[in-house]
């Protein structure tokens, strides 16, 4: 994964009042569990928010008041209304114990079916996987240059050491399916090939000599 740092400051009073008050200074109430007693702490807004927008998963250093912790964010609260953070939770890590998170998934190459008018499909943006934090990849990157129009890549097919994906095994994650002009292309095609075929069939027929 990736790692970012982020400072942030204790909170002396966790009540809706002095969160509300946090909130109109820019900041965003906070809270760091999975080791013992949790952290009440508060960062600023426009810091936290670039992690929680980008579509990548960061390790964050915190610096809370000069404590120090390894942690992922694990849980948001939106703004219904202004899509703003109104409250993040945080899990402290552990490397040597696994971790549930969700990563972006990123292809490369180009799929040969997409090239002759297939579409891509790709109905996973993120897979839940399972490992240790050290192990974790930043992204899971698949490569589709092999892919035709009709083939697909599933979780099951999905190799990557040191994680295990927390998804169906049969998911698809990324396909070609045939785009409407290509069927009809193809249609066409094998039409016009059953055609040719029968009128060679049928010339052999004619030039074969009678039983006799």
């Amino acid at each position: 994964m990736k790692k970012a740092q982020l400072s942030g400051s204790l909170r002396a009073s966790v009540g809706k009042k002095e969160n509300s008050a946090l909130r109109g200074e820019g900041k965003v109430p906070c809270v760091l569990y999975g080791s013992g007693e949790q952290t009440h702490f508060s960062v600023r807004a426009v810091d936290v928010e670039k992690m929680i927008f980008s579509p990548d998963v960061y390790q964050v250093e915190l610096d809370i008041d000069g404590k120090k912790a390894m942690a992922i964010i694990q849980a948001k609260q939106m703004h219904p209304v202004r899509d703003t953070a109104v409250h993040v939770d945080f899990l402290e890590l552990n490397d040597k114990k696994p971790v549930k998170v969700s990563l972006p998934v990123r292809v490369t190459g180009a799929a040969p079916g997409v090239l002759n008018g297939g579409k891509l499909r790709q109905p996973y943006r993120m897979l839940r996987v399972i490992g240790l934090p050290g192990s974790l990849p930043e992204e899971i990157m698949i490569d589709i240059s092999t892919l035709k129009i009709g083939d697909s890549i599933r979780v099951s097919e999905l190799k990557i050491e040191g994680m295990e994906f927390n998804e169906p095994a049969n998911a698809v994650v990324i396909g070609v399916k045939m785009a409407r002009g290509a069927a009809e292309e193809e249609a066409e095609e094998e039409a016009a090939a059953a055609a040719a075929a029968a009128e060679t069939a049928e010339g052999g027929a004619e030039e074969a000599p009678a039983a006799e």
